[in-house]
């Protein structure tokens, strides 16, 4: 039995087949492993934004409950003072407006963070203006 030449017309499209499989195969690994860089780039953006997020509003309670206190403590002193300053002339009439005051302020706060509370968040704007730019450049 003799082995007989190969014939290279049709291993050799056989070849470029294959050729372009593996190809196409290794591109869309590579295309895959982008994809999953990304995904994880962005997740550890978020993940970033979050964190930040979270120690700016831990810091601002932290300041507003040390500012809140110390408000309170003067008012509560600074109103004892006009209540003894008026005591033999108009103390009631003092601890009526004090009062009235302490409840026009309260009320003004109040507007004021609920009006705070319906602006929109600027929470995760940095990851969706990144995942819109990969979208522009994912069409291109």
């Amino acid at each position: 039995m003799t082995l007989a030449a190969p014939d290279d017309s049709a291993p050799q499209s056989t070849r470029a087949a294959g050729a372009q499989g593996g190809g196409l195969l290794q591109a869309l690994r590579a295309l895959l492993a982008t994809l999953l860089a990304t995904v994880r780039t962005r997740g550890e953006l978020l993940q970033t934004e979050i964190e930040e997020e979270r120690l700016r509003v831990a810091g601002i309670a932290l300041f507003a409950a040390a500012g809140a206190f110390f408000l309170l403590l003067g008012i509560l002193l600074l109103s004892f003072f006009l209540v003894l300053l008026f005591w033999d002339s108009n103390r009631v009439l003092m601890a009526g407006l004090l009062a009235f005051t302490y409840l026009v302020i309260g009320a003004a706060c109040v507007l004021a963070a609920r009006r705070r509370s319906r602006e929109k968040s600027k929470l995760f704007a940095a990851s969706l203006a990144e995942l819109g730019a990969d979208g522009e450049r994912l069409r291109d």
